[in-house]
């Protein structure tokens, strides 16, 4: 990474480098994103997989759940050490570092025949992956920062969500490998090497990069700064919470979802695996223009609201109605396109900008810790009523616990609503983009 120094012939130096060209900054992101899409691809591959691992090897649904929790806890240290190593090593060996990482996590998963050595490669897989986000995020930043920013972390957050939308249809274009529980996840270990060879390209173009243009610098990795904390408003710990209840009740279901299909709808994996999917395509799509459409007219806290108050109906729906399944999972889709696009970037008007890493940290280590709890909490719940195909109605105690994270979260958006347009507000309904 080329740095400035306090030489003043080296600064010259760089002040007369031109920047890297706009082609040149996009296939740096083509491949930065690439790791991504390996990185989505292998986390999603345990949904579809649910029903062979318990057919196969007997694993409970407490079980498939803790596979994710353990992939859930491993950032909550990732968060706590503040990004210190990749300040330390750089974005580039960052890069190849966690991507090297997520691959060995995904070879002991692919070969972990037993729970515990299939729980620890998910563990590994999620301290690798995790980072890797990071450190594409500060890529993204370091070579977009001042130019189309907001527009290159969207491209390749919808390129990652392609890796998601690919494994949960895996059942229909890979329908052969689902005879053996391993073949899907080895399936998964060959999307995983991208997060590897994306890395080793971005390396290679960096280096290039370096002796020719003018670098910008690497975003910073979130951290937490506990001394902080003081300085956050209460519309900030409304959004913390409303992020929990809400990631808490998108994520876990997702872990439970198609299974939940196949038992309790009587659909095909195929057709399990494509009715989640709808949920991944919403996002894809319509992240992008809620984040734009915010950006135009603000209305943020009310847009959270909207789509919190849609997860309450779509639970219901499926618990005791037989309308299609697609209109529950359109409406689910809906929600998760209009929340996570206004909420991580509300917290940006909540806090101080000095305290943003730590506002953001603290919230990504909380919301890790919800999903590995319903995780586990949900799969539990399924075994103590028995949910199966013969016992379909076992299922009610998961969609009742996704139901209420609904109206908790439904709660904490309309006291979020309620300040921000009180005299406490930090523009969150009334700040529009200028220009």
């Amino acid at each position: 990474m080329a740095e400035s120094t306090n030489a003043p012939a080296a600064s010259s130096q760089t002040q007369t480098r031109p920047e890297p060209s706009r082609a040149y900054r996009w296939i740096v992101l083509c491949f930065v994103s690439l790791a991504m899409f390996g990185n989505y691809y292998f986390y999603d591959a345990l949904e579809p997989l649910a029903k062979l691992l318990q057919a196969q090897l007997h694993f409970t649904d407490q079980n498939i759940g803790l596979l994710n929790s353990f992939y859930s806890i491993a950032p909550i240290a990732t968060v706590l050490i503040g990004g210190i190593l990749i300040d330390r090593v750089g974005v580039r060996r960052g890069l190849l570092l966690f991507g090297v990482i997520c691959l060995i996590g995904s070879l002991m998963t692919a070969f972990g025949a037993k729970f515990p050595l299939m729980a620890a490669g998910r563990f590994v897989f999620g301290m690798g992956a995790e980072s890797l986000i990071v450190a594409c995020t500060a890529a993204v930043a370091k070579w977009f920062k001042g130019k189309e920013l907001s527009f290159a972390l969207g491209v390749n957050l919808t390129f990652a969500r392609g890796g998601t939308w690919l494994a949960q249809n895996s059942p229909s274009w890979a329908k052969g490998a689902y005879s053996n529980w391993q073949l899907p996840w080895l399936i998964g270990v060959g999307f995983v090497t991208l997060c590897v060879i994306g890395p080793v390209v971005y390396w290679i173009l960096e280096l290039r990069a370096e002796r020719r243009f003018s670098l910008g610098q690497a975003g910073e990795a979130d951290k937490i700064v506990f001394s902080d904390l003081k300085n956050f408003s209460l519309s900030y710990w409304y959004v913390v919470g409303l992020c929990v209840v809400f990631y808490s009740a998108i994520f876990p279901f997702e872990t439970f979802a198609v299974k939940y299909f196949v038992d309790a709808k009587g659909t095909s994996l195929q057709l399990g695996g494509f009715l989640l999917s709808v949920l991944t395509g919403f996002t894809m799509i319509g992240t992008p223009i809620i984040g734009l459409y915010s950006d135009k007219v603000g209305r943020r806290a009310t847009i959270m609201l909207l789509g919190t108050l849609l997860l309450i109906p779509v639970f219901l729906m499926m618990a005791y109605t037989n309308v299609s399944l697609y209109v529950p999972m359109a409406m689910l889709g809906l929600a998760f396109t209009l929340v996570p696009a206004i909420i991580w970037p509300s917290v940006a008007y909540l806090v101080p900008q000095r305290t943003l890493g730590t506002a953001l940290g603290l919230m990504t280590m909380i919301e890790n810790m919800g999903m590995a709890g319903l995780n586990w909490g949900l799969g539990r719940a399924n075994d103590l009523a028995g949910a199966s195909a013969s016992n379909p109605a076992g299922y009610l105690p998961m969609l009742k616990i996704l139901t209420t994270l609904g109206c908790i979260g439904l709660v904490l958006a309309l006291l979020l609503r309620q300040r921000e347009t009180g005299p406490h507000g930090h523009g969150l309904e009334t700040i529009t983009a200028k220009g």
